[in-house]
């Protein structure tokens, strides 16, 4: 009996080591998610993302290695839309300087593809991976599959005559970028916080709140992917006002009216900013609300944590849009809304997360 009771113990153990590793792992992953949405945005804000106009996912690893196959590989790039409406007259040399961000882009992407797809192998033939964890594995790695396939149709939309990245599959690609980022970071806090004590007892009233926050900050990076795509922020850069009105002229000059929210420059801002400032105000809400509530010291942090990114996030908004879109700022802001929505998230799951059980 004292024999099967320590082996019962080192299983226990085990087991509580294997889920501490696949978090570990999964984390890592998020945090390469957040790296290619970064550069993703960076190559669509220096007009990189149409300089490769050939998807090869599996022979396309290396870059021109010498001038013939750089002349060779520009002379496709002149064949596109981009160059001859936009970048006519573009010489080999300025060909490189677009051509190596979108180049960086695809090989991170393959990078994510096999750093998911190897520790996967190895935490499965070990036998660390529980049965009801296999399949959402499985969904992750679908999931990246899709985004990899849903990357070059995005790109494809802009190798037509209009030599311009669709909005709507823009705004696709990134959104499927953070489904795919949150359901790893749920399922990684899930794994790390399975045994945790109920310390957030007290703030589970409030959780319908946090899902909702959630659930608006993800429709506000969603508009701003069609602020992006619609190149939106370069138009009215003064706040609050915008041409000198609180609701400018032109938001529903598109018929059907339900076009204008996504393919009206004027509404996608509009609403955007609209969201934004919603968003604040219910994060403030909920800071308060928790504030008042006995909760663990970790979820304590998260929801400061909140509170400090959305000001952050709304400033560095105000800021990009007033500043004419100036890139590190750009790039910020798109960055630290994946970090709002991960504060949210963690919040979130702290809140539902309670009396030890499993939410992995």
């Amino acid at each position: 009996m004292e024999r099967e009771s320590v082996v019962g113990v080192i299983a226990v153990r085990d087991a509580a080591r294997d889920r501490t590793q696949i978090a570990i792992w999964l984390l890592s992953c998020c945090a390469l998610v957040l790296g290619i949405v970064i550069i993703g945005g960076l190559t669509r804000l220096t007009g990189s993302g149409l300089s490769m106009v050939e998807w090869k996912p599996i022979v396309g690893l290396l870059p021109p290695l010498d001038e013939a196959q750089w002349l060779a590989t520009f002379e496709l790039y002149r064949q596109s839309p981009e160059y001859r409406y936009v970048n006519i007259g573009m010489t080999v040399e300025g060909f490189k300087s677009i051509f190596w961000l979108e180049y960086i882009h695809r090989m991170i992407g393959r990078f994510i593809g096999i750093a998911f797809f190897v520790p996967f192998l190895y935490f499965w033939i070990r036998g660390k991976i529980e049965k009801g964890l296999l399949p959402k594995l499985v969904a992750m790695f679908v999931l990246g599959g899709m985004q990899g396939a849903l990357g070059w149709y995005m790109v494809a939309s802009g190798l037509a005559e209009d030599p311009h990245v669709s909005q709507y599959r823009l705004t696709a690609h990134l959104g499927l970028a953070i489904v795919i980022y949150v359901y790893m970071l749920w399922v990684a806090l899930g794994l790390l916080w399975r045994s945790r004590s109920g310390d957030d007892t007290d703030g589970r009233p409030l959780l319908g709140w946090a899902v909702a926050c959630t659930a608006l900050a993800f429709c506000t990076v969603l508009s701003g992917g069609f602020v992006a795509g619609l190149k939106a922020g370069f138009a009215y850069n003064t706040f609050p006002l915008m041409g000198g009105q609180w609701i400018p002229d032109g938001i529903f000059a598109l018929q059907p009216g339900w076009r204008n929210f996504f393919e009206n420059f004027i509404t996608a801002q509009f609403t955007h900013r609209i969201l934004a400032i919603s968003l604040l105000a219910g994060i403030l809400a909920l800071w308060r609300a928790l504030g008042r509530r006995r909760l663990a010291p970790a979820t304590r942090v998260a929801t400061h944590a909140m509170l400090l990114l959305i000001v952050l996030q709304v400033a560095l908004g105000i800021s990009t849009l007033v500043l004419h879109v100036p890139l590190a700022l750009a790039s910020a802001h798109q960055a630290v809304a994946v970090l709002v929505l991960t504060s949210l998230v963690v919040v979130t799951h702290r809140l539902l997360h309670v009396q030890g059980r499993s939410l992995a």
